[in-house]
């Protein structure tokens, strides 16, 4: 199936129609006086006008009846769309109260599946009914709740109907592909004005068409597809959705730990908290954009993959998601005393004791390492364990497996250390943990199965892939932590710094400025009078000359503080650093705990 000229002149219009549409909105908006004023519980800073969302379903509805199928099914799948548009646009205008809206948008879902719009994820009608209502609905709040930062949900939800589209085109859905490529244009128009920094907001009316005009798209490109297994039905919706799904699982389970209702506005959302974590907005929505075009390329990949492979990369997918909210569950963004109120709660203090039971999680995780290192090991020598004989060989491990390693992990200490501390000991711990459980795992299948039907070999990969899974996710948690957290020692309103001593204690210095945002260091580098380390560099950190190169050092760079890491400075050499300071920095000596051992009147 190809596009015509006609087809991408519909896709155009979509985007120069929103093009169009969107100024005239927005002065429509500020007329009217239709502006979102700045509040404390609202990411953005100056007045802005809302009802974007009326030139991006206006640009839909002229491209739909000038060049749209008019078939029953899609004059439904527009009308249900525009009723959740205009449900939107009142609460715009005179803010509806939580439960009338969601009884609205109850109402929109119901008239969809009355007509036969269900997503087909049981045999059971009824069962069907309920679950295609919670996923309209569920996914119209998700890009209604996504709508928390310029240009995000609009981005999101252009990704989504891009691989929305290609859903419908592989499965010879012309019409519906092309439809969708026009929304996706129509997001792009709005997306021109509601970029960072927006000048107009979607507002509700925008939020709720759009989610739950995609949410409805997804029932018609997964009821429609030719699929060879049922697993496609179930998981590609979920995959192109995954973000907006993953924001709102995120913020309602942190609201609900800290005592707020979920429905309560907030900057808590996973992009706040990427803000909060040192990134900048735009680069916090870039990143949030990268996450959903891997979550639709995945949705794309399952498409094609047999059942065993599906499963393996949508448990991939969700260790990696799991890991990233762990992470952003750290970030502090609730007051302590409301949090601290909130525990007193029996149901929240419950969750919020379970929350940090992280042990069990580790277990949970590696539970599921244990069984991918196995399966891949067993895939990697005899192929997918679809054949009936080898699935039975490949099973009946399985059980013996998982608590055999989880033994082995315990006893050999896997679960002592701490992520965020990752280190070569830790890989040592893990190669042992790794190569003693497969061993033992060995052992009771020479015991239990006389190796009937199992090979040596298998263990001694799963071994290897084992040891590579537990490392892999505590070296990306840790990755997770370097790259999103903010690094105090690039802070530019901090004091700017060089240390004095570029062995062990300076580098362990630099990471005690680099987790304490109190010490508020700019560090430029290392100075040591070691000549074989001049201009060498430590974390990226230039190593400076000593020597009686200091001056010279200080004015260049204009430091304002030397740190004295090195305990092997005796008077005599720091009355001498006094001295070449001039007066000029401040000097002091910090210990591992970071205690100054000189005080302001040591300067000089």
């Amino acid at each position: 199936m190809t596009f015509s000229a006609s087809d991408y002149a519909i896709i155009a219009a979509g985007f120069v129609l929103a093009v169009i549409f969107t100024p005239l909105v927005r002065a429509l908006a500020r007329r009217v006086g239709m502006v979102a004023q700045p509040r404390a519980n609202r990411w953005h800073t100056k007045p802005t006008a809302l009802l974007g969302g009326m030139a991006i379903f206006a640009a839909m509805a002229v491209v739909w009846l000038v060049a749209g199928e008019h078939s029953p099914s899609t004059w439904i799948l527009f009308g249900c769309s525009a009723f959740m548009f205009l449900l939107g646009l009142i609460d715009d205008l005179v803010h509806l109260k939580p439960y009338q809206k969601f009884a609205g948008q109850i109402v929109a879902a119901a008239l969809l599946t009355f007509t036969d719009w269900t997503l087909p994820w049981t045999p059971i009608v009824g069962v069907n009914i309920a679950i295609t209502i919670f996923w309209l609905v569920g996914i119209s709040n998700a890009i209604n709740l996504l709508d928390n930062m310029d240009g995000l949900a609009a981005g999101v939800s252009l990704i989504a109907s891009c691989f929305l589209a290609h859903l419908f085109w592989i499965n010879s859905q012309h019409s519906e592909a092309v439809m969708l490529l026009s929304f996706a244009a129509a997001l792009a128009g709005f997306l021109v004005y509601n970029w960072n920094p927006a000048s107009i907001f979607m507002g509700d009316c925008g939020s709720l068409f759009i989610g739950f005009y995609l949410a409805s798209a997804s029932l018609s490109g997964v009821s429609g597809g030719r699929f060879r297994t049922i697993f496609p039905v179930l998981v590609v919706p979920v995959l192109i959705f995954l973000i907006p799904i993953f924001d709102t699982t995120l913020v309602t389970i942190l609201r609900k730990l800290s005592g707020r209702a979920a429905s309560q506005g907030g900057r808590d959302h996973t992009s706040h908290r990427l803000v909060a974590l040192g990134l900048s907005e735009r680069k916090a929505v870039a990143l949030i954009y990268v996450l959903a075009l891997v979550s639709g390329l995945l949705g794309v990949a399952v498409c094609e993959l047999e059942l065993d492979l599906g499963l393996a990369v949508l448990a991939g997918s969700m260790v990696l998601l799991t890991l990233l909210g762990i992470h952003l569950g750290q970030v502090v963004v609730y007051d302590a005393a409301t949090s601290e109120a909130a525990r007193n709660q029996p149901v929240v203090a419950f969750l919020f004791d379970l929350s940090y039971k992280r042990r069990i999680f580790e277990v949970l995780l590696d539970t599921i390492l244990i069984v991918l290192s196995y399966y891949f090991a067993f895939t990697l020598l005899y192929g997918r364990p679809s054949d009936g004989a080898i699935r039975e060989t490949f099973l009946r491990i399985i059980p013996a497996l998982v608590a055999v390693k989880l033994v082995t992990f315990l006893t050999l200490g896997v679960y002592r250390g701490l992520w965020r501390y990752f280190s070569i000991e830790n890989l040592v711990t893990y190669a042992k943990a790794a190569l003693c459980g497969s061993a033992a795992v060995a052992i009771v299948a020479l015991i239990a199965f006389r190796f009937q039907g199992l090979s040596r070999a298998v263990f001694a990969l799963d071994a290897l892939l084992t040891f590579a899974f537990l490392s892999g996710t505590r070296i990306t948690f840790r990755m997770l932590r370097s790259v999103l957290s903010p690094s105090p020692v690039n802070a530019t309103d901090g004091r700017r710094v060089l240390i004095y001593g570029a062995g062990d204690g300076g580098e362990l210095l630099l990471r005690e400025l680099r987790n304490n945002s109190a010490l508020r260091c700019n560090l430029v580098g290392f100075v040591d009078d070691d000549p074989l380390k001049t201009n060498k560099t430590i974390h990226g950190y230039r190593v400076f000359g000593g020597n009686g190169q200091l001056p010279k050092i200080i004015a260049e760079h204009q430091i304002d503080e030397i740190i004295i890491s090195s305990a092997k400075f005796n008077d005599l050499r720091l009355h001498e650093l006094r001295q070449q300071c001039d007066g000029s920095v401040l000097l002091k000596r910090l210990s591992i705990r970071v205690e100054p051992l000189f005080s302001g009147d040591d300067s000089g």
